[in-house]
């Protein structure tokens, strides 16, 4: 096998750097992926920047990223889905709990995936393009199919919508997740109303938004309450800082009652570059859960179930193989799913990962950071 260059976290919170790991060997269900791009989150700069606190175990050394598209080098004895040369995009989870931090990270030139979490690119889809998909949707998917959030049926299932009666609000309409989910409850059959800023609707309604509301608007709530315009609303997701209390009042007055949060109410940024995490941790944690607990309740009050998404859950249960067996195969192959937001290559190799890791924190708009490999 080659040799494996990868953009490597030798110790918490430090800084990346260039270096030799081994190449994968597959599982009985996993793939072994040369990559050639790969895309950054923000969960990304939030593992880097404040892991000893939040993603406590996590062991260094570490190969950070979960978005991954490439050609399959080898195939696990038990995979029957792929072929050494398909072009795949795929879902790496090394960085959840119990998972190995070197054998699936993202940027690294080889990475294995589970066939579970790995889907086929078409020819004409640019593989730099396919990178964005894995997180975003896998995301969206949960938080729109998953039973403990809005529990609605997949795209092609037989109880699955046709005449679009029902509404799904999501609130940050130009998010990677929210790109993903507009597309994917289009798809199941439901009308979608959103919000985005002047300059993103149009690309929000051209993934199939009905109506796109300015989120910065002081009529926010009344034009996404008139845009529902008395229909049965089946949720809502809930993208931003800000975005639950929002979504909680447009469910309130509409008669939803699910709510899947994907955002915390505090943004960890501030935290994220300090040199020490402590004491200046302690009163953003403080904001954070008390932030967290005003808006539980407040939604309990007003008859609404909320819980928040962890995207890559669908690795553990029927999603996975359902979204990534044949959803996004399907409406990849056909069209109706584009992988969304358009890529902002940045650089080459792993050297160029911690730039593209900074650059994402610095703020990107309906674009998804990319590195190719």
């Amino acid at each position: 096998m080659p040799d494996n260059s990868a953009a490597l976290l030798r110790e918490p919170r430090g800084t990346l750097v260039v270096d030799r790991v081994p190449v994968p060997v597959p599982a009985e269900d996993e793939v072994v992926v040369r990559v050639r791009a790969a895309a950054v989150n923000p969960v990304d700069w939030v593992i880097q920047g404040t892991g000893p606190v939040t993603y406590r175990w996590l062991r260094t050394p570490a190969v950070l990223g979960s978005d991954v598209a490439g050609e399959v080098v080898a195939v696990g004895s038990g995979v029957t889905r792929f072929a050494v040369g398909d072009r795949v995009v795929g879902l790496a989870t090394g960085t959840d709990r119990g998972r190995d931090p070197v054998h699936e990270g993202a940027f690294q030139e080889h990475t294995a995936l589970l066939e579970r979490l790995t889907a086929a690119v078409p020819d004409d889809v640019p593989l730099e393009q396919a990178a964005v998909l894995p997180l975003g949707a896998s995301t969206a998917a949960c938080a729109l199919f998953q039973p403990k959030h809005l529990g609605l049926p997949l795209p092609g299932a037989a109880d699955a919508p046709s005449d679009r009666s029902g509404v799904v609000v999501v609130w940050g309409g130009s998010t990677s997740v929210g790109m993903n989910a507009v597309q994917l409850a289009r798809a199941a059959g439901y009308a979608v109303v959103s919000t985005a800023s002047p300059r993103n609707a149009a690309t929000v309604r051209s993934l199939g938004a009905d109506v796109v509301v300015d989120h910065g608007s002081p009529t926010a709530l009344d034009d996404l309450v008139a845009g529902v315009a008395g229909r049965p609303v089946v949720g809502a997701v809930a993208l931003g800082t800000t975005s639950t209390a929002a979504c909680i009042e447009v469910l309130r007055r509409t008669g939803g009652t699910a709510l899947a949060m994907a955002s915390t109410p505090v943004s960890l940024d501030r935290i994220a570059g300090r040199r020490r995490l402590f004491p200046a941790m302690l009163p953003v944690f403080t904001r954070l859960g008390l932030a967290t607990l005003a808006l539980t309740l407040r939604a309990r009050r007003a008859g609404i179930r909320a819980a928040f998404v962890w995207g890559s859950s669908l690795r553990d249960d029927d999603l996975g193989p359902e979204l990534w067996g044949r959803v996004l195969p399907e409406g990849l192959a056909d069209g109706s799913i584009r992988p969304m937001p358009e890529p902002l290559v940045v650089g080459h190799g792993p050297g160029a990962v911690q730039g593209a890791i900074d650059r994402q924190r610095a703020g990107v708009s309906a674009r998804k950071v990319v590195v190719t490999l």
